[in-house]
């Protein structure tokens, strides 16, 4: 995943087709785990969003970068690493992809009541501290791991989707670890669902934007260099 994509190709569609593998991908094993009473598991359900992610940053990240999320789209903004004018395309696209997604699972799984959704088990503070700080280390993983060597690049598919499946792990029982406004607003607007979705569509942009400083403080003039990769 890098803060922008090769100088060819349609990296809006890019971004709704990623974000559409993700939502469909990871929301169908939680619809599916759900149906088959729990035959994916709480583990399998968390790798099933990390190995998408995964596979999404190698299928589309030298068209688009594979933000697949908004929050990460406006945590690169905040890093001065996405162009102020792609960012609303990027996040129509995004959301697009996502409710589509959820139309799909929708009409496969007619039966299921969330397809997916994220739904809080824990009060609403305490789910939007969980939700900030889980984004947080996601971005932080993200803006290091697309800065510097070409090592670290190559690599940065299995380190973001690791660190995805490790927050669903973590998160997963108590928040549904969506880090990204578009995987809950996806499942939440074709069930009709929308309790607690305020918490999703906040949390993670307060978490990307945090990340920011700190990898700076890590990193140094290493981090969120502008340069003429920025898309235009």
């Amino acid at each position: 995943m890098t803060s922008s994509g090769g100088k060819q190709g349609n990296r809006y569609l890019a971004e709704g087709l990623g974000t559409f593998a993700l939502v469909f991908m990871g929301c169908g094993a939680v619809v599916v785990d759900a149906g088959r009473v729990g035959m994916l598991g709480h583990t399998g359900v968390s790798l099933a969003f990390g190995l998408a992610v995964m596979s999404m940053i190698y299928s589309v990240g030298n068209i688009s970068g594979a933000h697949i999320n908004p929050a990460v789209t406006l945590g690169f903004l905040f890093a001065g690493r996405q162009r102020g004018r792609t960012v609303v395309p990027y996040m129509i696209s995004q959301f697009a992809g996502a409710i589509a997604a959820a139309a799909l699972l929708r009409l496969l799984f007619q039966d299921s009541g969330t397809l997916g959704e994220t739904i809080p088990s824990v009060s609403p503070l305490r789910a939007f501290a969980l939700e900030t700080v889980l984004t947080f280390i996601l971005m932080l993983v993200i803006l290091n791991v697309s800065t510097g060597h070409m090592e670290k690049g190559i690599m940065a598919g299995v380190a973001v989707g690791g660190t995805v499946a490790l927050a669903a792990l973590v998160g997963g029982p108590l928040t549904g670890a969506s880090m990204n406004p578009a995987r809950t607003l996806g499942p939440a607007i074709v069930s009709g669902r929308m309790d607690q979705v305020w918490i999703y569509l906040t949390a993670p942009v307060v978490g990307a934007f945090l990340a920011f400083p700190t990898c700076r403080w890590i990193q140094g003039s290493e981090c969120c260099r502008n340069d003429e990769n920025v898309p235009e």
